[in-house]
Order: C-alpha cells, then sequence, then structure tokens
C-alpha cells in the first residue's frame, strides 16, 4: 500500500463531495448581489469553499461592502438554497463506493461544515442515503468546524473507530486540512479546477470517484467492471457538435456533467425517432487559453459524423473507460483511441449498458 496505513472506517464530506449541490447553486450568490449592484469575485468565492456558513456570511457582506447584516444576508438567501438543494445529485461514482463498502461493512460517516438540519434535508433527498451512514454530523454538533479536526474526530469516536484508521474523502481545501489536522489520510477529489497544487497535501489526489481504488486504501477491490468498462448512472450533457467536438449548451435542466468528470466515457445519442448513434467521448479540462475551459471531444463509431454536424445534441453517457493520470494536457493519453471505440461498441451491445431514452428525467 506504499506506506499507508490499512483503512477500517470512511469519513465523507457532503457538499461538493458526494452532492453536485455546489454545482445546482453556483449562481445563486450572483444573483443576489446583482440587487445590491455587486459583481461576484470567483477567486474569492472559490477560497470560501467548504467554510462554515456563518463564517462566510460574514466575510461576504464585509468583502462586498453589503448594507445588511450577516444574519440578515443568511435570512435572505437560504431559502433559495433549501430550494436548489433539492436538485442536487450524487457525483459520478458515489453510489457505487458507498453500496461497495455496505456491502463489505466498512462502516462510513458523514462529516459536514453545514449545519445539522441542512444535512439532513440534502440527505433525506437521496434515496436509501439516511439508512448507509453510520454516522451524521453537522458543524453545530462539535466545538469548531473545519478547517479544525473536530468534526473528523468526533465521527471516528462515534465509529468506535481509531483517528488513525480513517480515510477522509474531501473536495476542498478547507476539509483537507481538517483531515490531516486529524491525522487522518485524506483523499482529495477537487470539485474546482485549478492548476496549483495546493490539494498536494492531500494523500492522494483523483479527478473522480471513478478512479477511486479501495485496494490501495486496504478495503475490498470493486468487482463490477463489465466487459473492460464500468457500468455508471447516466451522466447527460447538450451540446452542439462541431468538428469532433462538443460546444456546451448552457441549459441546467438538460446537462448535469459535474466537475469532476475526467477521462473516456460512452452512450448514446438520440439523434431521430428511427436512429439511435453510440458515441465515445473524452472529457477534460483544457487551461491553455488561461483559464480552465471544459473541452469535450466527441466521436459517433456507428454513423456518420456528417449526421450530426452543427445540430444541438442530448448525449446520455452510460459507462466509463478509463481516465487521465494527470491534468496535464497529453494529447496521446487524451485522445480518443481505437482500443476505446472498439470496447464502447462491444459494451453497447451488451444488456449492461443499454438505456431506453436520451434526457434527464
Amino acid at each position: 500500500m506504499d506506506g499507508r496505513r490499512s483503512i477500517s472506517a470512511v469519513i465523507f464530506d457532503l457538499d461538493g463531495t458526494l452532492l453536485n449541490t455546489e454545482q445546482v447553486t453556483k449562481d445563486l450568490l450572483k444573483e443576489f448581489l446583482v440587487r445590491y449592484g455587486k459583481v461576484i469575485d470567483t477567486e474569492k468565492e472559490n477560497k470560501r469553499m467548504g467554510m462554515i456558513h456563518h463564517e462566510a456570511a460574514i466575510a461576504i457582506v464585509k468583502d462586498y461592502d453589503l448594507p445588511i447584516t450577516p444574519q440578515q444576508y443568511s435570512q435572505s438567501i437560504m431559502p433559495m438554497y433549501h430550494e436548489k438543494w433539492l436538485q442536487a445529485k450524487p457525483l459520478p461514482g458515489v453510489n457505487r463506493l458507498m453500496k461497495h463498502l455496505k456491502k463489505h461493512g466498512i462502516p462510513f460517516a458523514l462529516a459536514s461544515n453545514s449545519a445539522k438540519k441542512n444535512v439532513l434535508v440534502k440527505v433525506s433527498s437521496q434515496e436509501g442515503w439516511g439508512d448507509s451512514f453510520s454516522v451524521i454530523l453537522g458543524s453545530d454538533e462539535v466545538k469548531s468546524g473545519k478547517p479544525s479536526p473536530d468534526l473528523f474526530l468526533e465521527a471516528a469516536n462515534r465509529m468506535g473507530v481509531d483517528a488513525s484508521c480513517c480515510l477522509v474523502i474531501e473536495d476542498s481545501l478547507v476539509g483537507i486540512k481538517a483531515g490531516k489536522a486529524a491525522h487522518m489520510q485524506v483523499v482529495a477529489v477537487p470539485s474546482i479546477q485549478t492548476e496549483t497544487d495546493e490539494f498536494s497535501i492531500a494523500d492522494h489526489v483523483i479527478h473522480s470517484f471513478l478512479d477511486f481504488q479501495p485496494q490501495i486504501w486496504g478495503l475490498p477491490p470493486f468487482d463490477d467492471w463489465v466487459m473492460k468498462a464500468l457500468p455508471i448512472d447516466p451522466i447527460y450533457l447538450k451540446g452542439l457538435y462541431k468538428n469532433g467536438f462538443l460546444e456546451e449548451i448552457s441549459d441546467n435542466s438538460a446537462s448535469d456533467i459535474p466537475g469532476q468528470a475526467w477521462g473516456v466515457y460512452f452512450g448514446w445519442v438520440d439523434f431521430d425517432l428511427h436512429e439511435r448513434l453510440k458515441v465515445v467521448v473524452s472529457i477534460r479540462w483544457d487551461s491553455t487559453r488561461g483559464s480552465y475551459m471544459r473541452n469535450i471531444q466527441a466521436c459517433v463509431i456507428n454513423g456518420n459524423d456528417e449526421q450530426i454536424l452543427d445540430k444541438k445534441i442530448d448525449v446520455a453517457l452510460v459507462g466509463y473507460i478509463r481516465g487521465f493520470q494527470t491534468k496535464k494536457d497529453s494529447s496521446t493519453e487524451t485522445q480518443i483511441l481505437d482500443v476505446d471505440k472498439s470496447t464502447a461498441e462491444a459494451c453497447l451491445d451488451s444488456e449492461a449498458y443499454s438505456y431506453r431514452r436520451c434526457g434527464p428525467a
């Protein structure tokens, strides 16, 4: 295990780690600030990720010089958050890992910087989650929230597990620091894309839960790959197909592709009433233009690309082939290879990757 300690329990963060709550609420602050003629500072908000709401409220009122108190800010914006939370979905691979841990009797806890009542709202909206966690903790149940280690230490204590045998999985720097302060091993699954190495303080960094390898930590390995690929809960994307690439269309009702999606996937395009196309998709983030932009390469494998050229298409990704080892642009690694096409075509002819319709519920 490369010197890593064997793990006997797992502790998850919630927002941005298990659920795409940050994705569905990303524009709320922007909309709120417009009321006061203010423009959101994305860099500042990224650094605030993972903070306790009360602390964030104080900082936001101060940074944007709002003519209201932090309490008034919270009273105004929290109902907006509650409405959006109900739309949150598990991130790719999350349900798979939770079911795997439960199957093998590995206890796992939830430790969030949100207040307990808000944590329960989010958990209760996900089928089967309420009974899955051994422990559910909110920041109002300990002396100090993250980056203090209190939440993680309390979770370990309630599970009856030594802190040194716990694995923390986090998406924010605040949470990673808390895990390290608790002397636990930490896996980072960053929810924001950056070229900085700030997440390197974690013991291991992965792009998504689909890249998580339990055996590295002394946990039972996954056994659910089918025909050299992994069946996944459908990921929907909508875009304009141009010259081998898919330009995303901003439409939250038709696209739920998270920032953590990296790698080569495959799925279906419902082109018209009579034809369904098989497609392989390579998803990565590209920083060559000075800021991170999602780069989606798409290749039709049972038809002609010209059938969908310059057309808006809906795609349902149902399988995962491989991830990328690094964020650095590697044309060989991120290109769709012939072996990817062969794998996808074989898989899409099997029942494991069948799909009845293309488009989100």
